[in-house]
């Protein structure tokens, strides 16, 4: 990553906050009324540990998937670099183009590409993880663990469980819905609109968990 670029984007801190509270919401929201404390506490403890578990399982595919793609573009610039004819080389850009953009790209522009990434020197033997790969793997799992604390927190600071409950359900649908604005603002939507959807979606997994004995 190019220095002073976010480790991750926008959608990526969104997507793990969301999910850190979607996981969070499976234990809490099977609490019901007349759970006692230890129970509660039980079902704290292993909100946490499933989010820290997750969080470890998504960084570290986080990494496996960065350091896949980084190999991946490191031998499309090897075989760049040894194509015997540009035409071999236009085919492999455009191979590697979004479909969409390979549908207006003409042999102009590929042949430019080409030019300039001939320029390039060669890419390491092997794909390396660099610094920013652990730091943003790092953020992934902090986001997942970070996401329980909204979901969690008020079976801790209130000792009634259905004020608790409340509480935890409109603090996880008030983080979803920021969540969807976010989004909403950052693909130059309505923010309004894509944080509200965001929200019934957590709304109907609240329904959906409890009808199904929370």
């Amino acid at each position: 990553m190019t220095s002073g670029k976010a480790v991750l984007d926008p959608v990526e801190r969104v997507s793990e906050v969301v999910f850190g509270v979607l996981m969070a919401l499976t234990f809490t929201g099977s609490v019901s009324v007349a759970t006692g404390g230890g129970e509660i506490r039980t079902l704290l403890y292993a909100a946490f540990g499933c989010n820290i578990a997750w969080g470890l399982a998504d960084a570290a595919m986080y990494l496996i998937g960065t350091l896949t793609e980084r190999g991946r573009a490191y031998t499309l610039m090897r075989r760049l670099h040894a194509a015997a004819h540009p035409d071999q080389a236009h085919s492999l850009i455009a191979e590697a183009l979004p479909e969409g953009v390979r549908q207006v790209v003409g042999a102009g522009e590929l042949e430019a590409m080409r030019r300039r990434l001939a320029e390039l020197p060669q890419p390491p033997a092997r794909a390396r993880l660099r610094r920013d790969d652990y730091v943003a793997a790092a953020g992934i799992f902090a986001l997942v663990v970070l996401a329980t604390f909204p979901v969690a927190l008020p079976f801790v600071v209130f000792s009634d469980p259905a004020v608790a409950i409340r509480t935890s359900n409109a603090a996880a649908l008030a983080t979803l819905f920021l969540g969807g604005w976010s989004l909403g603002r950052h693909a130059g939507t309505r923010p309004w609109r894509s944080g509200a959807l965001m929200a019934g979606v957590g709304a109907v997994l609240v329904v959906v968990i409890v009808a199904l004995g929370g």
